[in-house]
């Protein structure tokens, strides 16, 4: 969620938000069309020609294939920009353990600059 929130690149976010909107339509739809194409296919096997009954099949099987490969390439495409992303955008804070040479009142402002700080960090 950080990175949706970062005023990075909005190329990035919006090539996100296209596969998304284009995955919920293309899903649903490779589904009820493999299934028709099937329910096809089974049809012409027992009434008519099997010529048909194959090329059915044969479409079943490049749409699912093409839909298989254009998921997996997004989803390869946005785990990278996000991995690239986290490489790049990291925030740490290095948190000074109690010593007894500090005395008490300088470690209590030490622990409270620590809570003060963004929810965006990571505590080491």
């Amino acid at each position: 969620f950080q990175w949706l929130r970062n005023p990075g690149p909005q190329h990035e976010k919006r090539t996100l938000f296209g596969d998304m909107v284009c995955f919920l339509f293309i899903t649903p739809l490779a589904t009820i069309s493999g299934w028709l194409c099937l329910r096809g296919a089974v049809d012409h096997l027992h009434f008519s020609s099997r010529l048909e009954a194959v090329g059915l099949i044969a479409l079943t099987v490049a749409l699912f294939t093409i839909y298989l490969f254009w998921t997996l390439v997004s989803f390869r495409y946005h785990c990278r920009l996000y991995n690239e992303w986290r490489q790049t955008n990291q925030r740490v804070i290095l948190l000074i353990p109690k010593s007894a040479n500090i005395p008490s009142n300088q470690q209590s402002l030490l622990g409270l600059q620590s809570l003060k700080r963004n929810s965006k960090e990571t505590i080491v």
